[in-house]
């Protein structure tokens, strides 16, 4: 099966360059569902794009018949943050000309529906196939009204015209996988939305992280929110519905880093999960693994009680107790004393769940998690 590759335009520099998108989109022989996946939101964050090419490579390999629907793969989604340089350091989690989060721009419908109440009242006596494509609809038309605003004179700022170009590819999916790792040195693991807690397995990740509560403006969240608004409004009448929607981020390990470890997991686990949702059709059986699932609330961040430098340091996956030491700081002074060691105990019991990339820090700055399970 071969990808129809296509180039979108993002951004026009001062100097005439201009920054794009790669689009692979695999269609199968049948029409079907639609799975969109992207990497590199966040430009130190590149592991997902190994990712995307194993998929890519694996797609190749096999016959349109073996593809229900569409696959569309986007590697480096984010060009000006994958650029963004500090002498050897990628940065790029951060837009450098306004400072916002690149993934807290996203565009998230649910907030500006205000007749939601009134449009599910008019769904009640339909199949869950025609609600969606009536919501899908609405949510398309409001969506028109973004896209007039960046054709305006007065235009709108860059982090409004990069949200258009991605969200408008991944609108009308089914399923959406935005391929992360930790900004410093991190386990794998996948967030998780407790309306969708029943697919997490199938992502063969051993931990997941519970969203309880989010704000819509991250790209999982940006796309899913919107349906689980309307879930609710048709349950509060009487109609339950789970739409076949679904949106997962996926933490795959370290920044700047491609560990052949994390690239495998993500890889398997993709593969695994578009089997499970019978967009693809292979000879290997769909596999669960046992997740654990942990609130967000739960994860612990210690940060240095003054500046130093950090040793001794529990390494990832380390389990700790109450009372257990997970690093020492050696701090040093300009009062005439010599260094002092200060031995930093944990608060709370679980395993070391991310640490900091640098093992210099100034006093209040990110040491560690650990994640309470």
């Amino acid at each position: 099966m071969i990808p129809s590759i296509s180039s979108i335009d993002l951004f026009k520099l001062a100097s005439g360059d201009v920054l794009s998108l790669q689009l692979y989109k695999f269609r199968g022989k049948q029409p079907g569902k639609k799975a969109y996946i992207q990497a590199n939101l966040h430009g130190a964050e590149i592991v997902g794009n190994a990712v995307i090419q194993q998929l890519i490579e694996f797609l190749t390999t096999l016959d349109d018949s073996q593809l229900q629907g569409e696959i569309w793969l986007v590697p480096v989604c984010n060009p000006l943050g994958v650029n963004q340089r500090s002498h050897f350091f990628s940065t790029g989690r951060f837009n450098s000309y306004d400072g916002k989060n690149w993934n807290r721009i996203f565009w998230d419908y649910e907030k500006e529906a205000k007749d939601l109440t009134e449009f599910a009242q008019t769904q009640i006596d339909h199949d869950p196939k025609t609600i969606r494509s009536n919501y899908l609809a609405k949510i398309k038309q409001a969506w028109q009204e973004e896209l007039d605003a960046i054709n305006r004179p007065s235009s709108v700022p860059l982090s409004r015209q990069y949200r258009y170009q991605l969200q408008s590819l991944c609108l009308d999916a089914n399923y959406v996988i935005d391929i992360h790792s930790s900004s410093n040195q991190g386990i794998d693991f996948t967030f998780c939305f407790k309306e969708r807690i029943i697919s997490a397995k199938y992502l063969l990740l051993e931990y997941g992280i519970l969203m309880n509560e989010y704000d819509g403006d991250a790209f999982d969240e940006a796309f899913l929110k919107p349906w689980l608004a309307l879930e609710k409004e048709l349950a509060s009448l009487g109609k339950e519905i789970k739409f076949d929607i679904e949106s997962w981020t996926l933490e795959l390990g370290t920044g700047m880093v491609m560990n052949p470890t994390s690239v495998a997991r993500g890889f398997a686990g993709i593969k695994n999960y578009l089997a499970y949702k019978k967009i693809l059709s292979i000879p290997e059986p769909i596999a669960t693994t046992a997740i654990t699932l942990v609130p967000r609330d739960k994860i612990k961040s210690y940060y240095a009680p003054t500046g130093g430098m950090i040793q001794s340091r529990l390494p990832l996956k380390t389990k700790v107790n109450v009372g257990t030491q997970i690093y020492q700081l050696l701090s040093f002074n300009k009062q005439g004393q010599i260094p002092e060691i200060i031995n930093i105990c944990a608060e709370n019991n679980g395993i070391v769940f991310d640490i900091s990339a640098n093992q210099c820090v100034n006093q209040g700055e990110y040491v560690m998690d650990i994640l309470d399970c």
